[in-house]
């Protein structure tokens, strides 16, 4: 009997202790990492950096390194930022950090599969993890992402988050941020990404190591095609100018100099022949004037748009 109560009093001990240490290890969220420095300075390597880092150590990639190039928001497409907010997190400005419905689908899906699979993560809940977190999907490492959340949306501003964000996340195998992405897929800055180069960088984020933005996956094509028709309902992208911007220059070619055939003045540009009898200055008062007319809008105010649906640069929400 008194073996009985002495077992029963150690197990209580050591679940006491389990339990104790449970809490701590969750609690330090509130406490450790001061998100708050974040407001001006930028995080030099995150937590998922790291762990990138030690995977390779321990595959013996010794020479293997992170490529990453910080950009503020204010030089990042605002076609990147609208289709990455469209395909991950699209109630991004309406949340305070967890999409509630979002979570409950998720573990819809996970109870089916019977596996954790689908994590229904925000962009501040991605970012925290990123930022602070190893990759694993137990509960605990959960309930620390869930705090350093809420930290995250009280001290920084959405358009902060977003910004971040864009410059820590994973897009390939070393590669780190949007800018070092666009550099590495599309030979260009991150300021001068297309609408459609955004669409499909933004589709591989679930999975950058095996999704490629410029391959033939027909996930990354469907999906690709999806959120770019989602920019182009919203006013986001306008079609018309977008194909202005991709046709060849206007304009005749140089001169080469070559005999020209009666009635021409240059190589490409036709001048109606003269009628008998009908002085030159009639001629051309009844010509029709066939001069190209302008579209009402440019490709430039098209930009202008996206560049409005993105927040203002004060800070606060």
């Amino acid at each position: 009997m008194d073996l009985l109560k002495k077992t029963a009093r150690y197990l209580l001990i050591g679940v006491m202790l389990l339990g104790g240490a449970l809490i701590v290890y969750v609690a330090s969220a509130f406490f450790y990492d001061d998100v708050s420095e974040l407001k001006k300075k930028n995080p030099t390597k995150t937590a998922f950096m790291t762990h990138r880092e030690i995977q390779w150590e321990f595959k013996g990639l010794k020479n293997k390194k992170i490529y990453q190039v910080w950009v503020p928001l204010a030089k990042i497409s605002p076609y990147a930022a609208k289709a990455i907010l469209i395909a991950e997190d699209d109630k991004f400005y309406a949340h305070e950090g967890f999409d509630f419905e979002a979570m409950q689908k998720a573990v819809e899906k996970d109870i089916k599969l019977g596996k954790l699979k689908y994590g229904g993560s925000t962009i501040s809940q991605q970012l925290a993890k990123n930022l602070f977190l190893s990759p694993s999907k137990n509960p605990l490492r959960k309930a620390k992402e869930m705090i350093l959340t809420w930290r995250l949306e009280n001290n920084l501003s959405k358009r902060r988050i977003l910004e971040i964000y864009l410059n820590v996340a994973e897009w390939g195998d070393g590669i780190f941020g949007i800018e070092a992405a666009s550099r590495h897929y599309f030979g260009k800055s991150a300021a001068e990404l297309t609408p459609m180069e955004a669409a499909r960088l933004a589709v591989v984020l679930p999975n950058p190591l095996k999704l490629n933005p410029t391959g033939t996956s027909k996930y990354v094509e469907k999906r690709a095609e999806i959120v770019y028709g989602i920019m182009v309902r919203r006013g986001i992208v306008i079609e018309e100018f977008e194909d202005i911007m991709k046709a060849p220059p206007d304009g005749p070619p140089p001169d080469s100099g070559a005999p020209r055939p009666p009635g021409m003045t240059s190589g490409t540009v036709d001048v109606a022949e003269k009628k008998d009898g009908v002085p030159d200055r009639q001629q051309t008062a009844a010509a029709p004037d066939k001069r190209e007319t302008t579209p009402p809008q440019s490709a430039e105010k098209a930009r202008e748009k996206a560049e409005a649906l993105l927040p203002a640069t004060k800070e606060g929400r």
